[in-house]
C-alpha cells in the first residue's frame, strides 16, 4: 500500500515545500517555543483618519505594516456575526427620526443609525426577527436551507482555490457563527436572556437548524478538503464574564457544538491530522476557557480584550497548551510611544518564548490610534517577534 499523497488534502505538504508564512503559522498553532511570531492584525476602524494623516489610499497595508502574507484559506458561508441567511431580508428604511433613521438590515433587525451613515459606530438594535415559534418559522428558518442554490454558486471555483492553498501548506479553515452570536442576532441580547426560560423549544429549534445547516455545508466542503481548523465566532462574554451561565451553555449550546465537531472530525480525509478548534469572544474570556476545552477541545482562543481584564501573559502561563491571538490593548496604542514600548516589552518576549501567540489589537484598531503610533507599534512587534 502506498502512502497517502502529501498534497495538503490526503496528507500535509512536506514542511520544506510549504511557504514560509505557512510554516510560521503552523508553528504558532503547534505552540512551538521561541518560533518567530506570525505577523498580522485583527482589523481596522481607523483607515479614514489614517488617510487624512498621509496614508496612501492605494497603499498595500501588508507591505507598509510588515505583515506576513496570508497563510489560510477560509471557507465561509455559515455566518459570522449573524445567521447565514439566503435570501437576505430586504434592507429598507422603516422610520425617519430626524438626525437618525430606523432601518431594517439584511439580517431582519431594526437598527437605529445616523442619517446618511450606517457604518463605523456601535449600532443600536431596537428589534429582532424572532419573537416566538411562529416568527422564527415565518421569518427566518426557511432562509437557513443548506440546499439553497445560491449557497453553492461558484462552488467549483471555491474548491479549486482551496486545493491550491492546501498544496502550499496553507491552513484550511471553516469559519462559522457560534451559537450564542447566532441566537443573539435572531432574538436580541436582552430578549435572549428571557428566551432561555420562556421559549426553550424555540431556542433548541434554532440551534438544531444551526447544526443541520453547519453539518451539511461542512460535509460538502470535506468531500474535497481536510480541515485544519474550525473557527467559531462566539462573542459570548462581556466586561465581567459570560452573558449566560455555564448551565445555560451546557443545555443550549455545547451539545450542538459537540455533535458538529464530532461529525467534522469523523469526515476528515486525512484522519491523522489534528483539527484545531478556535473560539472568538470579546469580553472577559477566562471564565469560559475550561468549558470550551472540556466540551469541544478548544485549542485556540482570541482576541483577549484587555479592558475586560484579559492578560495574555498570565492566561498563557495558566494554559500553556492554548494558542492565543490578540491581547494588545487598543487604548495603549492611542497613548505615547513609551507606553506602547512598555506594553510590548512586557508581552511579546515571554509569549514568544512560550510559543503559540500572535499579537494583534484586541479588536479593530480604533480611530483614536494615529498612523504614526501604529507604525511605531508595528516596528516594535517585528523587532521583538523575530
Amino acid at each position: 500500500m502506498t502512502d497517502a499523497p502529501q498534497d495538503g488534502i490526503h496528507a500535509l505538504v512536506p514542511r520544506d515545500q510549504m511557504t514560509e508564512p505557512a510554516r510560521k503559522l503552523r508553528d504558532t498553532y503547534a505552540i512551538t517555543p521561541g518560533a518567530a511570531i506570525y505577523r498580522s492584525e485583527f482589523g481596522y476602524y481607523c483607515l479614514e483618519q489614517w488617510y487624512q494623516q498621509g496614508l496612501d489610499r492605494e497603499a498595500d497595508l501588508a507591505e507598509i505594516f510588515d505583515y506576513d502574507p496570508g497563510a489560510t484559506f477560509d471557507f465561509s458561508g455559515l455566518g459570522w456575526c449573524e445567521a447565514a441567511f439566503d435570501p437576505y431580508f430586504e434592507s429598507k428604511i422603516l422610520e425617519d427620526r430626524g438626525e437618525h433613521e430606523l432601518v431594517q438590515d439584511w439580517a431582519g433587525r431594526g437598527v437605529l443609525v445616523f442619517k446618511g451613515r450606517r457604518n463605523g459606530f456601535m449600532p443600536e438594535y431596537v428589534d429582532h426577527p424572532v419573537k416566538d415559534m411562529k416568527s422564527w418559522q415565518e421569518n427566518c428558518k426557511w432562509r437557513l436551507d443548506p440546499d439553497s442554490p445560491e449557497r453553492w454558486k461558484d462552488f467549483d471555483k471555491l474548491i479549486d482555490g482551496a486545493r491550491t492553498a492546501a498544496g502550499r501548506g496553507d491552513m484550511v479553515r471553516q469559519m462559522l457563527v457560534g451559537g450564542y452570536m447566532y441566537l443573539r442576532s435572531l432574538i436580541g441580547p436582552v430578549d435572549l436572556m428571557y428566551a432561555w426560560y420562556d421559549m426553550p423549544e424555540v431556542v433548541h429549534d434554532c440551534m438544531q437548524t444551526w447544526l443541520t445547516m453547519a453539518d451539511a455545508v461542512t460535509a460538502r466542503h470535506q468531500e474535497h478538503l481536510t480541515f485544519d481548523e474550525t473557527f467559531l465566532a462566539e462573542d459570548i462574554c462581556y466586561n465581567t464574564g459570560p452573558l449566560c451561565s455555564p448551565e445555560t451553555m451546557r443545555e443550549f449550546l455545547l451539545p450542538y457544538y459537540e455533535q458538529l465537531i464530532a461529525n467534522i472530525k469523523g469526515r476528515q480525509i486525512d484522519r491523522t491530522r489534528h483539527m484545531y478548534v478556535q473560539i472568538d469572544t470579546d469580553g472577559r474570556a477566562p471564565s469560559v476557557i475550561d468549558l470550551y476545552r472540556k466540551s469541544i477541545g478548544m485549542d485556540v482562543m482570541s482576541p483577549f480584550e484587555v479592558a475586560s481584564g484579559c492578560d495574555v501573559v498570565a492566561i498563557g502561563r495558566q494554559y500553556p497548551d492554548l494558542a492565543m491571538f490578540g491581547g494588545i490593548d487598543k487604548r495603549v496604542l492611542a497613548k505615547t510611544k513609551a507606553d506602547i514600548d512598555e506594553m510590548l516589552e512586557r508581552i511579546i518576549p515571554p509569549m514568544r518564548a512560550r510559543g503559540g501567540y500572535i499579537p494583534t489589537c484586541d479588536h479593530g484598531v480604533p480611530e483614536e490610534v494615529t498612523l504614526d503610533n501604529y507604525l511605531h507599534y508595528r516596528r516594535r512587534c517585528v523587532e521583538l517577534g523575530g
